[in-house]
């Protein structure tokens, strides 16, 4: 398995901030919450929280994903935002790079995902018993020469892993996976996958918030 990068071994960046919520930007191989065990404490949250104690966890990204992470600042912010999640009424979008040339230049991934048990944390796609996903892709920029595809990802459903796990289905593993890439990736190759763009309704106004963070690669 790669060794991934280091994150900042301290502070954090804010991207967004309100009486009612904090927009964070998570480095690629930080934790969003803390693990177990006391090696695992160090994460986006208990930073967070150590510059504003009242903030709760809304979302979580993958440790190996950089980008935009949403906290609230109330327990009244953290139901209404719980439920604009629910009612899939956040947007959220990605930037990655994959491996290998995408011919078509935009379409929808519909692949139903479960955890794979015995092999957890990896998922799978299970047209059994799997829950329903989806997610929509476009071509942004084709390299030919280095055989690699810059790609916007917006998810519709938020399981776990759900864009690695799609891309790597239509053989186009996100570069730096070391889960579900057909090839290992080489050591300190973190990642490419960016939590670029989010949207919510304000959890007091309603009124709508629209987050940015540029991308690192």
């Amino acid at each position: 398995m790669s060794v991934a990068l280091e994150p900042p071994t301290q502070g954090i960046e804010i991207v967004t901030i309100d009486d009612a919520f904090v927009v964070a930007h998570k480095p690629s191989g930080l934790l969003s919450v803390p693990g177990r065990g006391p090696d695992k404490a160090d994460c986006l949250s208990a930073r967070v929280q150590a510059e504003f104690p009242e903030a709760l966890v809304v979302h979580r990204l993958d440790m190996e994903t950089s980008g935009l992470m949403l906290f609230a600042r109330s327990l009244d912010a953290q139901r209404a935002l719980n439920r604009a999640f629910e009612q899939r009424l956040v947007g959220k979008y990605y930037v990655a790079v994959v491996t290998g040339i995408v011919e078509s230049e935009q379409g929808t991934i519909h692949l139903p995902l479960i955890c794979d048990w015995p092999n957890r944390p990896r998922q799978m796609v299970d047209h059994a018993i799997g829950k329903p996903s989806t997610t929509h892709y476009v071509v942004l920029a084709r390299d030919e020469t280095l055989v690699q595809t810059r790609v916007g990802l917006t998810p519709i459903t938020g399981r776990s892993h759900q864009l690695r796990v799609h891309m790597a289905s239509l053989g186009h593993a996100i570069i730096g996976d070391s889960l579900y890439s057909a090839t290992p990736p080489p050591d300190r190759q973190r990642l490419l996958l960016h939590a670029a763009k989010l949207s919510f309704p304000h959890p007091v106004s309603n009124e709508p918030v629209n987050c940015e963070s540029a991308v690192p690669f």
